[in-house]
């Protein structure tokens, strides 16, 4: 397995400390950055985009939770903390584990090894991609449609369904856009923001907005808000 690079936010130094010295059990782990609060730990992650976040709940000023909330991308978190009450709130943040401080070591290396077993199920589902001629089943209510991949211009999040829009249709799905992502191609769907998957092949126009943020054109007068911290990424995709 490739090294997994990993980040940790805590506002402890000695905590930090701690976890590194645990770490350095774990050949397969590679820490690439620390911060001791949510701001930094923020653009931590959004500059180096590690696979794996070591996150402190309780830090001043904002919590953990609110950290998860400000990213677009969640790298997989195990929460760090001295207080249990947390515990089921933190796996409503889809957090793979939640380690009570003094960490035990076993403890640690079970939740590591939860850790590779993660990676290596996302690799799975990464090599079993569909393509643009793959064709998917839509049942919306009454209606029924066998649509291709590349058809499809937009995906959004509606409440917990996501809505599918192709050619001049629309439906919506029982399955979540986090689930729908990981099968899409990458070099065709793109993720806005938090609710919208776009498909590039379909802009008409790209517009600047506000915040640095821009404003994408799709078909049907439909018009997506590339995030402030997707904007950089999108350039990138486009060669903007």
């Amino acid at each position: 397995m490739k090294k997994i690079k990993a980040v940790i936010v805590e506002d402890s130094r000695l905590a930090r400390n701690e976890l590194k010295e645990l770490i350095k059990n774990h050949p397969e782990i590679e820490i690439i950055g620390e911060a001791e609060n949510v701001d930094t730990g923020f653009k931590l992650i959004e500059e180096t985009q590690p696979d794996l976040l070591f996150l402190d709940i309780n830090m001043p000023e904002k919590d953990g939770f609110e950290l998860l909330e400000m990213l677009d991308k969640v790298p997989i978190t195990i929460f760090t903390t001295a207080f249990d009450e947390y515990a089921i709130k933190s796996f409503e943040y889809n957090a793979l584990d939640y380690l009570l401080k003094p960490i035990n070591p076993k403890r640690f290396a079970q939740a590591i090894e939860k850790v590779g077993q993660n990676i290596t199920e996302k690799e799975e589902k990464s090599s079993k991609k569909l393509t643009l001629n793959n064709q998917i089943f839509i049942r919306d209510g009454e209606k029924c449609w066998l649509v291709k991949i590349a058809d499809i211009f937009l995906f959004e999040v509606d409440g917990n369904y996501t809505k599918i829009f192709f050619q001049d249709e629309k439906a919506i799905i029982n399955k979540s856009l986090n689930n729908i992502e990981e099968k899409l191609p990458d070099d065709f769907f793109f993720r806005a923001n938090r609710n919208q998957i776009i498909n590039v092949e379909y802009i008409l126009k790209i517009d600047p907005w506000f915040s640095g943020n821009l404003l994408v054109h799709l078909p049907k007068e439909l018009k997506v808000e590339i995030s402030r911290r997707q904007t950089q990424n999108f350039k990138e995709k486009l060669s903007l």
